[in-house]
């Protein structure tokens, strides 16, 4: 058994501000993904330009935390809610729900989408890639809070937690999801998205791979809830639909793609290169041509 490495949710205290390691992981998610994503928009088939990226990531950190936050209230906590409501504003004690916060994600980008006048699809396969990360130092927060441990075990790097009332041994799942959902899951969805695939075959490969990833974490991760059919964990339940739905997105856009001749969209991009400039992309196929043409228009 490994003895557990003891480190203080607080980083820093300052008067009555207190700056938390919880905290600081998903800031530094969010700046891994402004500079992946200035990145990924040099590729000539990027919905956005460089400068957009920041607008980007200030949507996608929204509904990553107010999704993610009413989540976890709602998913696994909704009988403390009832008895403490300001609990649902006290993001710093921990308890942020993936899947909720990946709806938050979601709606944040289709409000973006909308304001440039782009697909859905293209703003998801863009953020797509990037998004593992953060996860990845989301689930680091979770063990340096010692929250969220996995189930009791004897293996040999089994830990207890100052948390965990019962004082037992167990799996440092955290540890095990930011390896998973975070590295590998970024590593596979990354490599996938670094040739042009075909609309939402990213975000589909990203929700089957995330899925299978948490699926299988959930059996050595201590139950939020009640297990269901005597086995299956509520994140299980949760991560079905994402594997489905991911596959069939996956499936879709790929026969998509054939019955338009293999030949992807043309991307005209019509942007102001200044701050609040609105975005316009029109996607265009002619036969069975490839055609690679940008725009840049520019008013003064």
């Amino acid at each position: 058994m490994l003895p557990y490495p003891y480190i203080d949710p607080i980083i820093v205290t300052i008067g009555p501000i207190s700056l938390r390691w919880y905290g600081m992981m998903y800031l530094l998610g969010f700046i891994t993904a402004y500079f992946l994503g200035r990145h990924r928009s040099q590729q000539v088939w990027s919905p956005l330009h460089a400068d957009q990226v920041e607008d980007l990531v200030f949507y996608g950190a929204v509904g990553a935390v107010l999704g993610g936050r009413i989540g976890y209230v709602f998913f696994y906590g909704f009988d403390h809610f009832v008895s403490d409501p300001l609990w649902l504003f006290r993001i710093w004690e921990g308890g942020m729900a993936f899947h909720g916060g990946l709806l938050g994600v979601i709606f944040a980008l289709f409000l973006y989408a909308r304001k440039l006048g782009q697909t859905l699809g293209a703003i998801c396969d863009f953020v797509a890639p990037i998004a593992p990360i953060g996860l990845g130092l989301g689930r680091l927060a979770n063990f340096i809070n010692g929250e969220l441990y996995g189930r009791t075990t004897d293996v040999p790097w089994a830990m207890v937690f100052p948390s965990d009332p019962e004082g037992l041994a167990r799996h440092p799942s955290q540890l095990y999801q930011c390896l998973l959902e975070g590295l590998v899951v970024f590593i596979i969805v990354y490599t996938f998205s670094r040739r042009r695939r075909p609309l939402w075959a990213v975000s589909g490969a990203f929700l089957v791979t995330y899925g299978v990833a948490r699926f299988a974490v959930e059996f050595v991760r201590e139950p939020d809830a009640s297990l269901l059919l005597d086995w299956m964990t509520r994140g299980q339940l949760l991560s079905l639909p994402m594997m489905i739905i991911g596959l069939a997105m996956l499936i879709f856009s790929y026969a998509q793609f054939r019955r338009q001749g293999g030949v992807h969209p043309t991307m005209t991009v019509s942007s102001k290169q200044k701050a609040g400039s609105k975005v316009s992309v029109k996607n265009k196929s002619k036969g069975s041509k490839r055609i690679k043409k940008t725009k840049i228009s520019q008013k003064i």
